[in-house]
């Protein structure tokens, strides 16, 4: 699917509206995408009057949810969220909220695309290629690092509320991004004419078009897809982006995990960008949502 992306913020600064604004510029479905999406819901039950799904599903679990309800389960197995996320998004509101264990179960999915639950009964495969989006406060109060408001957390509130999310998780999200509080003025100036999500999603389609017509040949869709030899085969930098890479790789501590999904999204930005190579300036920006979590997980 999709590059998976963590947003921090303080509260109010709009990260659940952003979230819930996604949908609106993911490309479209496939039939066949359509179908598979269909057949998930079709097993939950969750089909009405007989239709196909032809939206990318949107879902947003509470953070009291259980582990069987989010990767699936029971006597009979059913479909849980991951699941009935496939080909969309899965929104995570309030990151740390969510129990540690709940969190846990999702690294396997996040890195297989399928979830396989098994039973006395019965063992079932059921597909999970989603988008991870999830929010969170950078503190228990919110206000850590926030320019207008004072942090009211000691630094072990701050630790213990950070530790709930684990490396490994926070190695299979790709994109870090941190939003600032909104100010008066712009909340007070309406005027100002900002692209629309149709256009963005025109975009967006032709990106993924590009990327599904480059790919045909290994039977993968989108960039966040690309494994092995295949990174090396499609996300070639220059010396110039090496070095650049060397770098923050020795300065950042990054993961084997995280050097290749700075490549792809880096792939990603190029193609957003109309660039057949994958310039400085893209691997640049990668590596910015990536350096993120140092603010705010190194404390």
């Amino acid at each position: 699917m999709l590059h998976n992306i963590l947003i921090i913020g303080p509260p109010g600064s709009g990260k659940t509206m952003i979230s819930k604004r996604l949908p609106t510029i993911l490309p479209d479905m496939s039939f066949e995408e359509a179908l598979e999406v269909t057949k998930i819901y079709s097993v939950a039950g969750l089909v009405k009057d007989n239709g196909i799904i032809s939206k990318r599903p949107y879902r947003s679990p509470h953070h009291t949810i259980s582990r069987v309800s989010l990767v699936g389960g029971g006597r009979i197995p059913t479909p849980g969220e991951v699941s009935l996320a496939h080909y969309g998004v899965l929104f995570l509101d309030e990151l740390p909220e969510f129990g540690k264990s709940v969190l846990e179960v999702l690294r396997q999915p996040m890195e297989d695309n399928v979830v396989t639950i098994s039973r006395v009964n019965a063992t079932l495969t059921y597909p999970s290629n989603f988008m991870l989006v999830a929010s969170m406060n950078p503190c228990p109060c919110g206000y850590y690092g926030d320019p207008l408001h004072e942090c009211s957390c000691s630094p072990r509130d701050i630790d213990r509320y950070l530790k709930k999310i684990s490396g490994p998780l926070l190695d299979r999200i790709d994109i870090h991004i941190e939003v600032s509080p909104v100010n008066f003025e712009d909340l007070k100036n309406r005027n100002i004419k900002s692209e629309s999500s149709a256009k963005i999603r025109n975009r967006v389609n032709e990106c993924r078009e590009l990327q599904i017509n480059r790919y045909k040949e290994d039977r993968v869709f989108s960039n966040s897809e690309l494994q092995g030899r295949n990174i090396n085969k499609y996300c070639k930098i220059n010396n110039e982006s090496e070095k650049i890479l060397k770098n923050a790789f020795d300065k950042l501590g990054l993961s084997a995990r995280a050097y290749n999904k700075i490549l792809k999204v880096a792939r990603t930005i190029a193609d957003l960008d109309g660039c057949d190579d994958i310039t400085e300036n893209h691997i640049l920006e990668a590596i910015q949502y990536r350096s993120m979590d140092r603010k705010y997980f190194s404390i």
